[in-house]
Protein backbone atom coordinates (compact mmCIF):
# COMPACT_ATOMS: atom_id res chain seq x y z
CA UNK A 1 0.00 0.00 0.00
CA UNK A 2 1.21 3.49 -0.80
CA UNK A 3 2.49 5.25 2.33
CA UNK A 4 1.73 8.73 0.96
CA UNK A 5 -0.76 10.05 -1.62
CA UNK A 6 0.14 9.01 -5.17
CA UNK A 7 1.10 11.73 -7.65
CA UNK A 8 -0.94 10.26 -10.48
CA UNK A 9 -4.47 9.04 -11.00
CA UNK A 10 -5.92 6.21 -13.09
CA UNK A 11 -8.69 7.03 -15.57
CA UNK A 12 -11.13 4.47 -16.90
CA UNK A 13 -12.90 6.29 -19.75
CA UNK A 14 -15.60 3.76 -20.55
CA UNK A 15 -18.13 3.42 -23.34
CA UNK A 16 -21.01 3.54 -20.84
CA UNK A 17 -19.46 4.68 -17.53
CA UNK A 18 -16.20 6.31 -16.45
CA UNK A 19 -14.26 6.29 -13.16
CA UNK A 20 -11.12 7.89 -11.72
CA UNK A 21 -8.97 6.13 -9.13
CA UNK A 22 -6.26 7.56 -6.85
CA UNK A 23 -4.25 5.88 -4.09
CA UNK A 24 -4.41 7.93 -0.90
CA UNK A 25 -3.81 6.08 2.39
CA UNK A 26 -6.97 5.53 4.44
CA UNK A 27 -9.26 6.76 1.66
CA UNK A 28 -11.41 4.87 -0.88
CA UNK A 29 -9.55 4.38 -4.18
CA UNK A 30 -12.31 5.65 -6.47
CA UNK A 31 -13.17 9.35 -6.41
CA UNK A 32 -16.82 10.44 -6.37
CA UNK A 33 -17.60 12.09 -9.72
CA UNK A 34 -21.32 12.90 -9.58
CA UNK A 35 -23.49 13.49 -6.49
CA UNK A 36 -21.39 11.19 -4.32
CA UNK A 37 -21.45 8.39 -6.90
CA UNK A 38 -18.21 6.81 -8.10
CA UNK A 39 -19.17 6.47 -11.77
CA UNK A 40 -19.89 9.23 -14.27
CA UNK A 41 -21.99 7.86 -17.15
CA UNK A 42 -20.21 8.73 -20.41
CA UNK A 43 -22.98 11.07 -21.53
CA UNK A 44 -22.95 14.67 -22.83
CA UNK A 45 -26.22 16.59 -23.24
CA UNK A 46 -26.45 19.94 -25.01
CA UNK A 47 -29.55 21.61 -23.59
CA UNK A 48 -30.90 23.89 -26.32
CA UNK A 49 -33.50 25.49 -24.04
CA UNK A 50 -31.00 26.50 -21.35
CA UNK A 51 -28.03 26.82 -23.75
CA UNK A 52 -25.99 24.66 -21.36
CA UNK A 53 -23.96 21.43 -21.36
CA UNK A 54 -24.42 18.73 -18.72
CA UNK A 55 -22.78 15.37 -18.17
CA UNK A 56 -23.54 11.94 -16.76
CA UNK A 57 -26.80 11.21 -14.93
CA UNK A 58 -27.67 14.92 -14.93
CA UNK A 59 -27.40 15.05 -18.73
CA UNK A 60 -29.39 11.87 -19.24
CA UNK A 61 -31.98 13.15 -16.74
CA UNK A 62 -32.44 16.44 -18.60
CA UNK A 63 -32.85 14.55 -21.87
CA UNK A 64 -35.38 12.09 -20.42
CA UNK A 65 -37.26 15.00 -18.77
CA UNK A 66 -37.97 16.25 -22.28
CA UNK A 67 -35.62 19.21 -22.64
CA UNK A 68 -34.93 20.10 -26.27
CA UNK A 69 -31.32 19.38 -27.16
CA UNK A 70 -28.77 16.86 -28.33
CA UNK A 71 -27.66 13.79 -26.35
CA UNK A 72 -24.38 12.00 -27.05
CA UNK A 73 -23.54 8.60 -25.56
CA UNK A 74 -20.95 5.89 -26.30
CA UNK A 75 -18.39 8.62 -27.06
CA UNK A 76 -15.53 6.13 -26.72
CA UNK A 77 -16.84 4.26 -29.78
CA UNK A 78 -15.76 7.26 -31.88
CA UNK A 79 -12.06 6.58 -31.14
CA UNK A 80 -10.45 4.83 -34.08
CA UNK A 81 -13.41 5.53 -36.38
CA UNK A 82 -13.65 8.06 -39.19
CA UNK A 83 -16.45 9.76 -37.19
CA UNK A 84 -13.97 11.25 -34.70
CA UNK A 85 -13.35 14.25 -36.98
CA UNK A 86 -16.97 14.38 -38.09
CA UNK A 87 -19.43 16.91 -36.72
CA UNK A 88 -22.98 17.21 -35.50
CA UNK A 89 -25.25 20.23 -35.34
CA UNK A 90 -26.04 21.53 -31.87
CA UNK A 91 -28.17 24.65 -31.32
CA UNK A 92 -27.51 25.74 -34.89
CA UNK A 93 -23.72 25.38 -34.74
CA UNK A 94 -21.46 22.55 -35.86
CA UNK A 95 -19.70 20.70 -33.04
CA UNK A 96 -16.79 18.36 -33.87
CA UNK A 97 -17.03 14.98 -32.13
CA UNK A 98 -13.41 15.32 -30.98
CA UNK A 99 -14.50 18.44 -29.04
CA UNK A 100 -17.20 16.42 -27.28
CA UNK A 101 -14.60 13.92 -26.08
CA UNK A 102 -12.38 16.79 -24.97
CA UNK A 103 -15.26 18.32 -22.96
CA UNK A 104 -15.94 14.97 -21.28
CA UNK A 105 -12.30 14.07 -20.44
CA UNK A 106 -11.79 17.63 -19.13
CA UNK A 107 -14.82 17.18 -16.88
CA UNK A 108 -13.47 13.86 -15.54
CA UNK A 109 -10.18 15.60 -14.70
CA UNK A 110 -11.71 18.65 -13.00
CA UNK A 111 -14.21 16.61 -10.95
CA UNK A 112 -11.49 14.19 -9.82
CA UNK A 113 -9.26 17.12 -8.81
CA UNK A 114 -12.15 18.71 -6.91
CA UNK A 115 -12.66 15.49 -4.93
CA UNK A 116 -8.96 14.87 -4.34
CA UNK A 117 -8.27 18.50 -3.40
CA UNK A 118 -5.20 18.60 -5.66
CA UNK A 119 -4.31 18.85 -9.37
CA UNK A 120 -3.37 15.83 -11.46
CA UNK A 121 -0.76 16.20 -14.19
CA UNK A 122 0.07 12.49 -14.52
CA UNK A 123 -2.40 9.75 -15.39
CA UNK A 124 -2.61 6.16 -16.56
CA UNK A 125 -5.52 5.74 -18.95
CA UNK A 126 -7.16 2.40 -19.49
CA UNK A 127 -7.55 1.18 -23.03
CA UNK A 128 -9.19 -1.89 -24.57
CA UNK A 129 -6.88 -4.59 -25.91
CA UNK A 130 -8.13 -3.51 -29.35
CA UNK A 131 -9.91 -0.19 -29.95
CA UNK A 132 -10.32 -1.46 -33.52
CA UNK A 133 -10.30 -5.15 -34.43
CA UNK A 134 -7.80 -6.42 -37.03
CA UNK A 135 -6.38 -2.98 -37.86
CA UNK A 136 -3.20 -2.10 -35.97
CA UNK A 137 -2.85 1.31 -37.63
CA UNK A 138 -6.40 2.42 -36.73
CA UNK A 139 -5.89 1.05 -33.22
CA UNK A 140 -2.76 3.19 -32.78
CA UNK A 141 -4.62 6.25 -34.12
CA UNK A 142 -7.33 5.66 -31.48
CA UNK A 143 -4.76 5.56 -28.65
CA UNK A 144 -2.93 8.61 -30.05
CA UNK A 145 -6.21 10.54 -30.28
CA UNK A 146 -7.04 9.79 -26.65
CA UNK A 147 -3.51 10.87 -25.68
CA UNK A 148 -3.83 14.16 -27.60
CA UNK A 149 -7.16 14.89 -25.96
CA UNK A 150 -5.77 14.11 -22.49
CA UNK A 151 -2.82 16.48 -23.05
CA UNK A 152 -5.11 19.21 -24.34
CA UNK A 153 -7.03 19.24 -21.02
CA UNK A 154 -3.84 19.55 -18.94
CA UNK A 155 -2.34 16.08 -18.38
CA UNK A 156 1.41 16.36 -18.89
CA UNK A 157 2.55 12.73 -18.54
CA UNK A 158 0.27 9.98 -19.83
CA UNK A 159 0.64 6.26 -20.15
CA UNK A 160 -1.79 3.51 -21.12
CA UNK A 161 -2.65 0.15 -19.63
CA UNK A 162 -4.87 -2.59 -21.01
CA UNK A 163 -8.16 -2.53 -19.11
CA UNK A 164 -8.15 -6.26 -18.20
CA UNK A 165 -4.59 -5.92 -16.83
CA UNK A 166 -5.77 -3.01 -14.67
CA UNK A 167 -8.65 -5.18 -13.39
CA UNK A 168 -6.08 -7.92 -12.63
CA UNK A 169 -4.05 -5.53 -10.46
CA UNK A 170 -7.20 -4.68 -8.51
CA UNK A 171 -8.09 -8.37 -8.01
CA UNK A 172 -4.50 -9.13 -6.98
CA UNK A 173 -4.84 -6.90 -3.90
CA UNK A 174 -7.37 -9.47 -2.52
CA UNK A 175 -5.25 -12.62 -3.04
CA UNK A 176 -3.47 -14.69 -0.38
CA UNK A 177 -1.70 -17.10 -2.78
CA UNK A 178 -0.68 -17.40 -6.43
CA UNK A 179 -3.43 -17.89 -9.02
CA UNK A 180 -3.63 -18.08 -12.78
CA UNK A 181 -6.64 -15.94 -13.61
CA UNK A 182 -8.72 -15.20 -16.69
CA UNK A 183 -9.76 -11.56 -16.44
CA UNK A 184 -13.04 -11.14 -18.34
CA UNK A 185 -13.74 -7.44 -18.81
CA UNK A 186 -17.00 -7.06 -20.72
CA UNK A 187 -17.84 -3.39 -20.97
CA UNK A 188 -20.12 -1.20 -23.03
CA UNK A 189 -18.00 -1.28 -26.19
CA UNK A 190 -15.45 -4.10 -26.01
CA UNK A 191 -14.89 -7.54 -24.48
CA UNK A 192 -11.30 -7.86 -23.32
CA UNK A 193 -9.57 -10.87 -21.82
CA UNK A 194 -6.20 -11.56 -20.24
CA UNK A 195 -4.69 -14.64 -18.66
CA UNK A 196 -2.46 -13.37 -15.88
CA UNK A 197 -0.35 -14.94 -13.13
CA UNK A 198 -1.08 -13.07 -9.89
CA UNK A 199 0.16 -13.29 -6.30
CA UNK A 200 0.92 -11.03 -3.30
CA UNK A 201 4.68 -11.53 -3.96
CA UNK A 202 4.47 -10.79 -7.68
CA UNK A 203 2.52 -7.59 -6.92
CA UNK A 204 5.76 -6.09 -5.57
CA UNK A 205 7.62 -6.45 -8.89
CA UNK A 206 8.04 -3.31 -11.02
CA UNK A 207 7.91 -5.13 -14.36
CA UNK A 208 4.97 -7.52 -14.74
CA UNK A 209 5.27 -8.32 -18.45
CA UNK A 210 6.26 -11.96 -17.82
CA UNK A 211 3.10 -12.48 -15.74
CA UNK A 212 0.78 -11.56 -18.62
CA UNK A 213 0.43 -14.93 -20.35
CA UNK A 214 -2.11 -13.97 -23.01
CA UNK A 215 -4.19 -11.00 -24.17
CA UNK A 216 -7.15 -10.80 -26.51
CA UNK A 217 -10.18 -8.75 -27.24
CA UNK A 218 -13.05 -8.22 -29.60
CA UNK A 219 -15.03 -5.07 -30.37
CA UNK A 220 -18.23 -6.42 -28.81
CA UNK A 221 -19.81 -4.98 -25.67
CA UNK A 222 -23.06 -4.09 -24.00
CA UNK A 223 -24.09 -1.58 -26.66
CA UNK A 224 -23.82 -4.35 -29.30
CA UNK A 225 -26.14 -6.56 -27.23
CA UNK A 226 -28.53 -3.59 -26.97
CA UNK A 227 -28.40 -3.17 -30.73
CA UNK A 228 -29.11 -6.84 -31.48
CA UNK A 229 -32.03 -6.93 -29.04
CA UNK A 230 -33.38 -3.71 -30.55
CA UNK A 231 -33.10 -4.94 -34.16
CA UNK A 232 -34.59 -8.36 -33.39
CA UNK A 233 -37.48 -7.38 -31.16
CA UNK A 234 -38.07 -3.60 -31.10
CA UNK A 235 -37.33 -2.10 -34.52
CA UNK A 236 -39.87 -4.46 -36.21
CA UNK A 237 -42.53 -2.56 -34.20
CA UNK A 238 -41.41 0.54 -36.15
CA UNK A 239 -41.48 -1.15 -39.55
CA UNK A 240 -38.03 -2.79 -39.76
CA UNK A 241 -38.22 -5.74 -42.19
CA UNK A 242 -41.84 -4.86 -43.08
CA UNK A 243 -42.93 -4.85 -46.72
CA UNK A 244 -43.85 -2.01 -49.05
CA UNK A 245 -46.62 -2.18 -51.67
CA UNK A 246 -44.04 -2.81 -54.40
CA UNK A 247 -42.93 -5.98 -52.56
CA UNK A 248 -39.61 -4.54 -51.35
CA UNK A 249 -38.50 -4.41 -47.73
CA UNK A 250 -38.29 -1.14 -45.82
CA UNK A 251 -34.74 0.30 -46.17
CA UNK A 252 -32.75 -0.89 -43.16
CA UNK A 253 -30.17 1.88 -42.59
CA UNK A 254 -32.42 4.12 -40.47
CA UNK A 255 -33.21 1.24 -38.11
CA UNK A 256 -29.51 0.44 -37.68
CA UNK A 257 -28.89 4.11 -36.84
CA UNK A 258 -31.72 4.10 -34.27
CA UNK A 259 -30.39 0.89 -32.68
CA UNK A 260 -26.85 2.33 -32.25
CA UNK A 261 -26.29 4.96 -29.54
CA UNK A 262 -23.77 7.17 -31.33
CA UNK A 263 -25.73 7.30 -34.65
CA UNK A 264 -29.25 7.96 -33.30
CA UNK A 265 -29.01 11.68 -34.11
CA UNK A 266 -28.68 10.84 -37.83
CA UNK A 267 -32.39 9.89 -37.74
CA UNK A 268 -33.49 13.47 -37.09
CA UNK A 269 -32.55 15.18 -40.38
CA UNK A 270 -35.13 16.80 -42.65
CA UNK A 271 -34.08 14.41 -45.41
CA UNK A 272 -34.90 11.35 -43.25
CA UNK A 273 -38.26 12.87 -42.27
CA UNK A 274 -39.24 13.47 -45.90
CA UNK A 275 -38.11 9.97 -46.95
CA UNK A 276 -40.09 8.25 -44.15
CA UNK A 277 -43.26 10.19 -45.00
CA UNK A 278 -42.95 9.00 -48.59
CA UNK A 279 -42.44 5.40 -47.45
CA UNK A 280 -45.42 5.66 -45.09
CA UNK A 281 -47.72 6.12 -48.11
CA UNK A 282 -46.30 2.90 -49.64
CA UNK A 283 -46.33 0.81 -46.45
CA UNK A 284 -48.44 -2.34 -46.20
CA UNK A 285 -48.50 -1.92 -42.39
CA UNK A 286 -48.77 1.87 -41.96
CA UNK A 287 -49.37 1.59 -38.19
CA UNK A 288 -45.74 0.50 -37.77
CA UNK A 289 -44.47 3.47 -39.78
CA UNK A 290 -46.77 5.70 -37.72
CA UNK A 291 -44.80 4.74 -34.61
CA UNK A 292 -41.55 5.48 -36.46
CA UNK A 293 -42.72 8.93 -37.58
CA UNK A 294 -43.90 9.75 -34.04
CA UNK A 295 -40.51 8.64 -32.65
CA UNK A 296 -38.64 10.89 -35.13
CA UNK A 297 -40.99 13.82 -34.51
CA UNK A 298 -40.56 13.51 -30.72
CA UNK A 299 -36.80 12.84 -31.04
CA UNK A 300 -37.36 9.81 -28.81
CA UNK A 301 -34.56 7.64 -30.22
CA UNK A 302 -32.26 7.94 -27.20
CA UNK A 303 -35.24 7.44 -24.88
CA UNK A 304 -36.08 4.17 -26.67
CA UNK A 305 -32.44 3.04 -26.63
CA UNK A 306 -32.39 3.68 -22.87
CA UNK A 307 -35.56 1.55 -22.44
CA UNK A 308 -34.00 -1.28 -24.48
CA UNK A 309 -30.84 -1.10 -22.33
CA UNK A 310 -32.92 -1.27 -19.13
CA UNK A 311 -34.86 -4.26 -20.52
CA UNK A 312 -31.58 -6.03 -21.38
CA UNK A 313 -30.34 -5.50 -17.80
CA UNK A 314 -33.66 -6.82 -16.41
CA UNK A 315 -33.37 -9.93 -18.62
CA UNK A 316 -30.11 -10.84 -16.84
CA UNK A 317 -32.21 -11.62 -13.74
CA UNK A 318 -35.65 -12.50 -15.07
CA UNK A 319 -37.33 -14.37 -17.93
CA UNK A 320 -39.32 -11.38 -19.23
CA UNK A 321 -39.11 -7.59 -19.25
CA UNK A 322 -41.66 -4.93 -20.15
CA UNK A 323 -40.67 -2.27 -22.67
CA UNK A 324 -42.77 0.93 -22.53
CA UNK A 325 -43.30 2.84 -25.79
CA UNK A 326 -44.94 5.90 -24.18
CA UNK A 327 -42.66 8.56 -25.65
CA UNK A 328 -44.08 7.99 -29.13
CA UNK A 329 -47.01 5.58 -28.68
CA UNK A 330 -48.82 6.53 -25.43
CA UNK A 331 -50.03 3.64 -23.29
CA UNK A 332 -48.41 0.96 -25.47
CA UNK A 333 -46.16 -1.69 -23.89
CA UNK A 334 -44.22 -4.57 -25.39
CA UNK A 335 -42.94 -7.70 -23.62
CA UNK A 336 -39.42 -8.97 -24.31
CA UNK A 337 -38.21 -12.45 -23.29
CA UNK A 338 -34.77 -13.71 -22.30
CA UNK A 339 -35.06 -16.38 -25.01
CA UNK A 340 -35.57 -13.65 -27.65
CA UNK A 341 -32.52 -11.83 -26.28
CA UNK A 342 -30.36 -14.96 -26.32
CA UNK A 343 -31.37 -15.82 -29.89
CA UNK A 344 -30.69 -12.24 -31.00
CA UNK A 345 -27.21 -12.25 -29.47
CA UNK A 346 -26.05 -15.77 -30.47
CA UNK A 347 -23.46 -14.51 -32.97
CA UNK A 348 -22.02 -12.02 -30.48
CA UNK A 349 -21.65 -14.72 -27.81
CA UNK A 350 -20.03 -17.07 -30.37
CA UNK A 351 -17.40 -14.42 -31.21
CA UNK A 352 -16.64 -13.72 -27.56
CA UNK A 353 -16.34 -17.47 -26.88
CA UNK A 354 -13.90 -17.86 -29.80
CA UNK A 355 -11.79 -14.99 -28.44
CA UNK A 356 -11.51 -16.71 -25.04
CA UNK A 357 -10.69 -20.07 -26.70
CA UNK A 358 -7.81 -18.44 -28.63
CA UNK A 359 -6.11 -17.35 -25.40
CA UNK A 360 -5.28 -20.83 -24.04
CA UNK A 361 -2.90 -21.84 -26.88
CA UNK A 362 -1.44 -18.30 -26.80
CA UNK A 363 -0.71 -18.72 -23.06
CA UNK A 364 0.55 -22.29 -23.61
CA UNK A 365 -1.54 -23.71 -20.76
CA UNK A 366 -4.40 -26.20 -20.43
CA UNK A 367 -7.92 -25.00 -19.55
CA UNK A 368 -7.74 -26.95 -16.24
CA UNK A 369 -4.89 -24.74 -15.02
CA UNK A 370 -7.05 -21.58 -14.86
CA UNK A 371 -7.86 -21.12 -11.15
CA UNK A 372 -10.49 -18.40 -11.43
CA UNK A 373 -12.41 -16.18 -13.82
CA UNK A 374 -12.61 -12.58 -12.64
CA UNK A 375 -15.68 -10.97 -14.20
CA UNK A 376 -15.76 -7.20 -14.44
CA UNK A 377 -17.44 -4.63 -16.69
CA UNK A 378 -21.11 -3.72 -16.70
CA UNK A 379 -22.04 -6.28 -19.36
CA UNK A 380 -20.41 -9.28 -17.68
CA UNK A 381 -23.74 -10.06 -16.01
CA UNK A 382 -25.30 -11.35 -19.27
CA UNK A 383 -26.08 -14.98 -18.32
CA UNK A 384 -25.41 -16.64 -21.73
CA UNK A 385 -22.03 -14.92 -21.95
CA UNK A 386 -20.94 -16.02 -18.48
CA UNK A 387 -22.09 -19.59 -19.03
CA UNK A 388 -20.23 -19.96 -22.33
CA UNK A 389 -16.99 -18.52 -20.90
CA UNK A 390 -17.20 -20.66 -17.75
CA UNK A 391 -17.92 -23.83 -19.78
CA UNK A 392 -14.46 -23.55 -21.40
CA UNK A 393 -12.65 -23.49 -18.04
CA UNK A 394 -14.06 -26.42 -16.02
CA UNK A 395 -11.90 -26.02 -12.89
CA UNK A 396 -12.11 -22.23 -12.59
CA UNK A 397 -14.27 -20.57 -9.95
CA UNK A 398 -16.19 -17.47 -10.97
CA UNK A 399 -15.29 -14.32 -9.04
CA UNK A 400 -17.44 -11.21 -9.25
CA UNK A 401 -15.46 -7.97 -9.40
CA UNK A 402 -16.82 -4.50 -8.89
CA UNK A 403 -18.55 -4.40 -12.28
CA UNK A 404 -17.95 -0.67 -12.75
CA UNK A 405 -15.01 0.06 -10.45
CA UNK A 406 -12.37 -2.67 -10.81
CA UNK A 407 -10.58 -1.09 -13.77
CA UNK A 408 -10.41 2.43 -12.32
CA UNK A 409 -9.11 1.01 -9.02
CA UNK A 410 -6.51 -1.12 -10.83
CA UNK A 411 -5.37 1.85 -12.93
CA UNK A 412 -4.83 3.78 -9.68
CA UNK A 413 -2.52 0.97 -8.47
CA UNK A 414 -0.63 1.10 -11.77
CA UNK A 415 -0.44 4.92 -11.71
CA UNK A 416 1.15 4.85 -8.25
CA UNK A 417 3.72 2.29 -9.45
CA UNK A 418 4.60 4.23 -12.61
CA UNK A 419 4.65 7.79 -11.32
CA UNK A 420 5.18 7.39 -7.57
Amino acid sequence: MHASPARACGIDFGTSNSTVGWLNPGQPTLLALEDGKLTLPSVVFFNAEEDSISFGRAGLGEYLDGYEGRLMRSLKSLLGSSLIDGRTEVNGRAVVFRELLTEFIGTLKSRAEGQAGRPFEQAVFGRPVFFVDDNAAADQVAEDTLGEIARSVGFRDISFQFEPIAAAYHYETTLQREEIVLIADIGGGTSDFSIVRLSPERARAADRRADVLANGGVHIGGTDFDRQLSLASVMPLLGYRSTLKNGREMPASLYFNLATWHTINFAYTRQVWAEQQRLYIDALEPERLQRLLALIENKAGHWLAHQVEQAKIALSDQAEATLPLDAFSPGEMHTLSRLEFELASTQLVDKVEATVASLLPQAGIAAERIDSIFFTGGSSGIPALRQRIAAQLPKARAVEGDLFGSIGAGLAVDAARRFG
